[in-house]
Parts: structure tokens; C-alpha cells; sequence
């Protein structure tokens, strides 16, 4: 299987402070893959070089076989990626419908073509292709409704569902499960089970191991900027660097 993502020998600094050093990994197409690590390992931070909000320092980023290393965030949706957020950014005052259709906007080949999320052309393209998107996420009851009056489950699905009408080959989704219950929880695996069924590539950051573990077959670790391990979740369970760092040795709260 060839790989979506090839993340190489890559460094990113702060002032002094080297917060990614010598990073590399694989994120084989068509896989669900994880990067967990504990608080300040870096996991937000490779996400942010991977979209383009922070520069590399050194190193490489090839998306597709496409070198995106210094490619603007911007392009990069046109090139096949696409993120949600660990704190949802959906628009509060705007109906579900309109929300997902504002992920086409990179389509967008005329002026006329920017207003469609803002209702004033009722019957458009983007509308029928957020309307199936929501359909084929089982939220197809909730279009007219404003987000902001809508359980924080489901916005968090509608994010997913606002990054996916963008087609990205490669889906990013931060830390997607972060405060939802159990019911929530399964509704969103299973949403992204489907997902991954139709040729989008899942890479999660998540702190949730019961959800890293039934949703994901693959797993890099993290700590203070440097990849320590990466293999299965029954491995990444195992192997004693990752009890160490990221659970304290503790066997008991193993992944």
C-alpha cells in the first residue's frame, strides 16, 4: 500500500526552544492512523506544520507525492487536505446546511459562486452537495438548523462533515471525540469508519485510547518533540517507552 503522507526528518522551533526534533513517519493511503503522545509532546504542533499554519524548519512534507513543505495553507485544501479542529469553528449564527456548504468555498470559480453558502441562491451546487454529504452522515434532519442550537455531538460531526465536502485524500481531525459521552463517541466512530470506506486517509490526534484503539490500525507516539515509537495499538499498549511517557508507567491505564 503507498503511502498519502511521507512526514520527514522534520524540525520546528521556537525562539530557543526545539518543540519538534528529527520527526519522521508514513501514513499509508486509505488508513486510519493516529498520533497520541501526553500534553506538549507536539501532536498539535505537526498538525500545524502539516496545514500550513506553521512554517518547517527542516525537513520535508510530502502529501500525495506532491512536496507541500512550503506550499501557503491556503493551496493546501486544493491539494488534498483538510483538518477540523480540537475547538469546533463551526460559524453559531449560520444554519447546518450553510456551515457545510462554506467547506466548498475553495471551489469557488466566480464571484456568484461565494454567495452560495449565504443563501442568496437558494438552488446550487454546493447546497445539493452538502445535502448529500449530510445525508450520507446520517444528519440529513438537522440542515435548517443553527448550529449553535444543535448538542455538541453533533457539531462535531458537522465539522467533519464541513472538512469532508472539500474531498481531501487526507482528512485531519483533531482530537474529534474530546467531550463527547459514550453514545457520541460511537456515532462519531462510526461515522469516520464510513468514511474511511470511500478513499479518505484518517490521521487523529486523541487522547481518547478506547477510541484510538477500536477506531484506528495505526499509532505514532510522541514525547517532547520526538517520535518514540509507532506500530498497532495492541504494540503501542506494550511497548514500555510508551508506558513510561505517556502513562506513567502504569500498566493499569495502558491504551
Amino acid at each position: 500500500m503507498s503511502n498519502v503522507l511521507n512526514f520527514t526528518s522534520v524540525d520546528k522551533s521556537f525562539g530557543g526552544l526545539r518543540v519538534i526534533d528529527n520527526v519522521s513517519f508514513n501514513v499509508k493511503k486509505d488508513s486510519r492512523t493516529a498520533l497520541i503522545g501526553p500534553n506538549g509532546a507536539g501532536k498539535t504542533t505537526i498538525f500545524n506544520l502539516l496545514s500550513g499554519i506553521y512554517e518547517v524548519d527542516k525537513g520535508s512534507i510530502i502529501l500525495d507525492k506532491n512536496d507541500i513543505t512550503n506550499i501557503p495553507a491556503r493551496k493546501r485544501i486544493n491539494m488534498g487536505m483538510s483538518r477540523s479542529f480540537q475547538n469546533i469553528r463551526l460559524m453559531p449564527h449560520l444554519s447546518t446546511l450553510e456551515n457545510v456548504m462554506l467547506g466548498q468555498h475553495h471551489l469557488a470559480n466566480s464571484t456568484k459562486e461565494n454567495f452560495f453558502p449565504l443563501g442568496l441562491i437558494k438552488r446550487n451546487k454546493w447546497a445539493a452537495r452538502a445535502e448529500q454529504a449530510l445525508i450520507n452522515a446520517g444528519l440529513e434532519t438537522y440542515p435548517g438548523q443553527v448550529v449553535s442550537e444543535l448538542p455538541y455531538g453533533i457539531q462535531k460531526r458537522i465539522e467533519v462533515v464541513r472538512a469532508l465536502v472539500s474531498n481531501p485524500k487526507l482528512l485531519l481531525l483533531d482530537e474529534p471525540a474530546a467531550g463527547l459521552n459514550s453514545t457520541e463517541t460511537k456515532e462519531l466512530q462510526t461515522l469516520l469508519e464510513n468514511v474511511s470506506t470511500t478513499g479518505t486517509t484518517l490521521f487523529v490526534v486523541e487522547h481518547d485510547m478506547n477510541f484510538v484503539r477500536n477506531l484506528c490500525q495505526h499509532v505514532v507516539v510522541l514525547n517532547f518533540g520526538k517520535k518514540i515509537f509507532e506500530g498497532t495499538p495492541d504494540e503501542v499498549a506494550k511497548d514500555p517507552q510508551v508506558l513510561e511517557a505517556y502513562l506513567g508507567g502504569n500498566d493499569d491505564n495502558a491504551p
